[in-house]
């Protein structure tokens, strides 16, 4: 008997995207027949019935002669545990497996003579690159069908894991007659009612954990039978309510079905589900458990994501910038001088070396002092020796991209009080002792706070998201100016932050439209960089680094530099130096 028949199959609760990319293997391998594993996406089945049936070869197993069967195409997926029944196919003699998957590599991946694994948003973009390349001819309906898979799996190219391929395909589908108003139609349905029962119960049922320094959102909930779209109700959960991860669990029947988002690198829904059996890229993945109870499932996902959730939190987020220096000839009574001016406990030491053509060099890190060294050496009347006499020269440094373990590390191992930031030759910020115990003490709050029971009830955080916050009390026009401001500041490199009372009445629920703007940087140079954007003009104040932007319809934004703020002698007129915006607030009245 002649084995001829080559079978297209894909995972169980069949997406957009596995549709799209079993039509386009269907391109590939003529005559070929394709086989849905199981149970799809209601949003599917509708569209599917309703109008694309046609395209598709399409048969139902049991009429297939398992004997005649000598390829078995495996699209949008390489596990085993997720083409359900169809894993059975495997067993066939002398069969010939090829795949298409664009999920990373795992334990338990089948292998094929032919092997395409390639990192793209959508799994159908691979395929019709093959396609385009092999200039293999498609109709307007069968690009409307791959367009909308890549729609969909890249969130409308909104997801993290979009890449440029995925725009790229969009287009040529597109040129090729893709219908965006049918791809609109169906990423932008509305919610049923019953979809927004159980919307609701998600939300309510939602527990936040903290897990080294990530937040990480569970939610848990009991339904009779099969809930249609469950994925597309988790996505919308996501996105209400602003969340960076959320894993969801869902009894239905007599299975447990677990289906995660994530938009954050710290949390890899993709590698978290595999081991519990399921499977998916790093911001979207899902899992289907049997012979476990609901408690069971939450408590084993809860230790797993203790055991993967790793921060990311580098030095260059930990760190205090500027740093506050001291040449090394000046006398141990003007370092004093400088300890007590910025309330601090260590100084790190400089010196500008010439060469031997008498031209200055970049300045040099040569050591650093405490302030326990310099008060000892002003108790014995030695305050005028330089500070090169008594600093400490032993000292070690971080890079920028230095994790919380290194620098923890270095702080203790060498009890140096302060932490050099270092890139390229430059200091760029400094670690101090107390910035990492307050780091350290913050994780381990959040971490006795958040034990593997999910029973404890969700756990209050120290900070907040605002975002949905301002976006109800201020108008569009006021959010997209923050915006703007912001993206102007990212773009000099600067960071810009609101303070002040506009701060204040907002928490307040007071309408209040006075801004100010914090520059870490040049508050002016940002000033005249924003208001040649916006058609505005500046007035600005050079000695103590604040200007005001003036637009045309009379509306004005107070901008300053992060400063801070001394004097010399009582009564004087303040000294301004640039810094930081912790330092800056420091010299802020907090008082509602």
């Amino acid at each position: 008997m002649k084995k001829d028949l080559t079978i297209i199959i894909t995972h169980t609760n069949t997406d957009f995207d596995a549709l799209a990319s079993m039509l386009a293997a269907q391109k590939l391998y003529p005559k070929s027949l394709v086989v849905f594993p199981g149970s799809q996406e209601k949003n599917l089945k509708n569209f599917f019935i309703s109008s694309m049936a046609y395209l598709f070869n399409m048969v139902d197993i049991k009429v297939v002669d398992l004997k005649k069967v000598k390829r078995l195409v495996l699209v949008d997926t390489k596990q085993a545990g997720r083409i359900g029944k169809l894993s059975s196919l495997l067993n066939i003699p002398d069969l010939e497996i090829h795949i298409y998957d664009h999920h990373p590599s795992a334990p338990g991946d089948l292998k094929g003579k032919l092997e395409i694994h390639q990192p793209t948003g959508a799994n159908v973009t691979i395929l019709a690159e093959i396609l385009r390349k092999r200039r293999i001819a498609i109709t307007s309906d069968e690009a409307t069908v791959m367009c909308l898979g890549i729609y969909e799996d890249t969130g409308s190219f909104t997801f993290p894991s979009t890449t440029e391929r995925d725009f790229k395909a969009a287009a040529f589908l597109l040129s090729k007659g893709a219908n965006l108003n049918t791809i609109s139609n169906l990423i932008a349905r509305e919610l049923s009612p019953d979809q927004f029962g159980i919307l609701n119960d998600m939300i309510q049922g939602a527990t936040r954990y903290y897990i080294d320094g990530i937040e990480v959102t569970l939610t848990s909930i009991t339904a009779g039978d099969y809930i249609p779209d469950f994925a597309f109700l988790v996505q919308k959960m996501l996105r209400m309510e602003e969340l960076n991860s959320l894993f969801a669990i869902a009894l239905m029947g007599n299975k447990i079905y677990v289906v995660a988002r994530s938009k954050i690198p710290e949390v890899d829904v993709g590698i978290i589900l595999g081991l519990l059996g399921g499977g998916g890229h790093p911001f979207a993945a899902s899992a289907t458990i049997k012979d476990k109870t609901q408690t069971q499932v939450e408590h084993e996902l809860i230790a797993i994501l203790h055991d993967q959730v790793k921060s990311r939190r580098k030095a260059i987020d930990l760190m205090s910038a500027p740093p506050i220096t001291v040449r090394a000839d000046v006398s141990c009574k003007d370092a004093s001088d400088l300890l007590n001016r910025y309330n601090i406990n260590a100084l790190l030491v400089i010196e500008r070396p010439s060469d031997t053509n008498g031209e200055k060099n970049q300045d040099k890190l040569v050591g650093f002092i405490t302030r326990q060294i310099i008060e000892k050496a002003l108790y014995h009347q030695l305050g005028n020796i330089p500070v090169r006499e008594y600093m400490n020269t032993e000292l070690v440094s971080a890079k920028a991209d230095s994790d919380l373990q290194e620098i923890q590390e270095k702080i203790i191992e060498t009890k140096q009080r302060i932490l050099p930031v270092m890139e390229k030759g430059d200091i760029i910020g400094v670690i101090t002792r107390t910035d990492l115990l307050k780091t350290l003490v913050q994780q381990s709050k959040r971490s006795n706070a958040t034990s593997p029971d999910p029973l404890l009830g969700p756990v209050s955080a120290r900070t907040r998201n605002i975002v949905k916050f301002m976006r109800e009390r201020l108008s569009k026009h006021l959010i997209q100016m923050l915006k703007n401001i912001g993206e102007v500041a990212a773009g000099i490199g600067y960071s810009a932050f609101v303070a002040g009372g506009f701060v204040r009445d907002l928490f307040m629920y007071r309408t209040n439209e006075d801004i100010d703007i914090v520059i870490e940087g040049d508050g002016i140079d940002f000033a005249k960089k924003y208001a040649s954007t916006v058609g505005a003009r500046i007035h600005s104040h050079e000695k103590f680094g604040t200007a005001v932007i003036i637009f045309q319809d009379g509306f004005k934004i107070d901008v300053a530099s992060a400063r801070l703020e001394y004097y010399k002698f009582p009564a004087a007129l303040p000294v301004v130096e640039m810094s930081s915006i912790k330092l800056d607030l420091f010299r802020r009245d907090f008082t509602i």
